[in-house]
């Protein structure tokens, strides 16, 4: 395993008492979930543990939304009320940051959700976290975009308001200081 993505045993014992803490107090994202199980499989996982240490280093607050009996996983979804803001003012994918001719964002949410090991929200993914609390009631994420919308040129995106979830579209280059994305593990 490459050390790019191993962390240090006082970073993997610090990341598990945030995610243990974080855990405790939400208790209403798992019930009938127990904490022991899950640190087990996550120190069974050294690069799904590099992977949410990255989702917290963006300021993502990871936390288990559930566990998946068919596939035998648990889900980690970033929790935190608005946008990560380490991971805003990016367009769609790299095909879009390579299309932008001036102003170019860092980074595009598909190339650095890569990088960071994880995968962005679908749409059924980002309405169902909403059904865990209200996120992006001032942001905005970019959300996994069909094929047949990426291939015009558009993507989409989601927010919270007027107590529903939206999805909207755009183009995929576009980016803005209030547009982010959301990742998912399973481990």
């Amino acid at each position: 395993m490459s050390n790019k993505t191993k962390l240090p045993k006082a970073q993997i014992d610090e990341l598990l008492d945030v995610l243990k803490t974080r855990f405790e107090k939400n208790k209403n994202r798992h019930t009938d979930l127990d904490w022991t199980n899950i640190q087990e499989r996550l120190l069974a996982s050294p690069k799904k543990l590099w992977s949410l240490h990255q989702m917290e280093e963006t300021g993502g607050e990871p936390d288990v939304i559930g566990y998946d009996k068919e596939k035998d996983k648990y889900v980690f979804c970033d929790c935190v009320a608005e946008s990560p803001k380490g991971r805003r003012s990016v367009c769609y994918d790299p095909e879009a940051l390579e299309s932008r001719k001036e102003h170019k964002p860092k980074h595009s949410a598909v190339g650095m959700a890569a990088e960071m090991g994880i995968d962005l929200l679908t749409e059924k993914q980002y309405r169902s976290l909403q059904t865990l609390g209200k996120f992006d009631t001032k942001t905005s994420s970019w959300v996994l975009t069909p094929p047949a919308i990426r291939e015009k040129g558009g993507a989409i995106f989601g927010d919270w308001r007027y107590g529903h979830v939206f999805i909207y579209h755009n183009g995929a280059e576009s980016y803005y200081g209030a547009r982010g994305f959301r990742g998912m593990l399973q481990v």
